[in-house]
């Protein structure tokens, strides 16, 4: 069982930025897609960003242009870089395996936004 670990949240002002780590204890190499989720409260968990093993990308129309994913498989480990950072971006992040998510979520890591 994979155990996966998000850091990197924090406060920031709106405009801001801010990368997010999630570091597999395993190996994520076979996993073709990864994914960045995010959930605000009182709303459900919902998809960010996505890569594939080769490195193509994917991203929820309302971070486009702002956000970068990005995964190194050598290493284990997947990032997200968030800039022009908005409130509405303010949520609990999780990373996991795509569509499906494979292994248990982590504890995620809280991003907010405010002035």
């Amino acid at each position: 069982q994979v155990q996966l670990v998000e850091s990197g949240g924090d406060l920031v002002q709106p405009g801001g930025s801010l990368r997010l780590s999630c570091a597999a204890s395993g190996s994520f190499f076979g996993v073709n897609i990864m994914a960045w989720y995010r959930q605000a409260p009182g709303k459900e968990r919902e998809l960010v960003a996505s890569i594939t093993r080769i490195g193509f990308t994917r991203y929820g129309d309302s971070v486009k242009g702002r956000f970068t994913i990005s995964r190194d498989n050598a290493k284990n480990t997947m990032y997200l870089q968030m800039n022009s950072l908005k409130p509405e971006d303010t949520a609990v992040y999780y990373c996991n395996g795509y569509p499906t998510p494979r292994w248990d979520w982590g504890q995620g890591t809280q991003v907010t936004v405010s002035s």
